[in-house]
């Protein structure tokens, strides 16, 4: 539904989730469900989602990146198996290691970072701004003056976004740029072709060779070959 680049993209992630939950024996994201559930606790309490679409950030990220950029984060997804310990977890809760991993991040994928990161940052601040706006108490009738109590609102983020939102909070944030999926480039374009036509050849000479060896199996079979000599000895009369 969302292209075969953000399909394969995905499959990758969740088999980085996949590693994570088995070296953690917990998987990725369990603070957005205790939100959910402590929301779901909290009376006339409004839970909302409030980060950017994934199959927008999938677009985003992989029209950002070159083709060899694609496949040196493929091949550095697709064999992850370096060991993750609860002890490493806590590590990265360190304000300094964390700048630390973001600045690497930025340094081999600049553009990768920019997606992924700071234009969520970007998203996230404005919807928490937008839910952080005071409430209009109901008036009894037009001419009485309008009142307003504070919003009380709880963002529960991944610790990588929050230097981003303090960044954020005070600017003028518009959304529709970041929220745009640019088109394919030509070289994006090819690379989809040549997969699909690898798929399919791949898939019809499986076919063939299924087939071809289907045939000679039934024919080395002696009720088909004694068939096949009934039939030569009857056009030959």
């Amino acid at each position: 539904q969302n292209g075969v680049m953000s399909g394969l993209m995905q499959m990758l992630l969740l088999k980085v989730s996949a590693h994570i939950t088995e070296q953690l024996g917990m998987a990725p994201g369990g603070e957005f469900r205790e939100a959910f559930k402590e929301a779901s606790k909290v009376p006339f309490c409004k839970f909302h989602l409030g980060d950017r679409p994934i199959p927008v950030t999938f677009k985003r990220a992989i029209a950002a990146l070159s083709f060899w950029q694609k496949v040196k984060l493929a091949w550095g997804l697709c064999f992850l198996s370096d060991p993750i310990s609860k002890d490493d977890v806590e590590k990265c809760k360190q304000k300094d290691l964390l700048e630390q991993m973001m600045a690497e991040m930025i340094g081999e994928f600049p553009d990768l970072h920019r997606t992924i990161v700071s234009e969520r940052d970007v998203y996230l601040t404005y919807m928490l701004k937008q839910a952080a706006k005071q409430i209009e108490l109901p008036r009894a009738s037009e001419t009485e003056p309008r009142k307003y109590i504070p919003a009380v609102v709880v963002g529960v983020v991944g610790m990588g976004h929050v230097p981003g939102i303090e960044k954020n909070w005070n600017s003028d944030l518009n959304i529709q740029e970041i929220m745009s999926v640019p088109p394919p480039s030509a070289s994006s374009k090819i690379f989809k072709f040549v997969i699909k036509a690898t798929v399919f050849g791949l898939m019809g000479y499986g076919c063939y060779r299924i087939g071809q060896r289907t045939v000679q199996f039934i024919l080395s079979m002696p009720a088909a070959q004694s068939y096949l000599q009934k039939l030569t000895e009857i056009r030959s009369r």
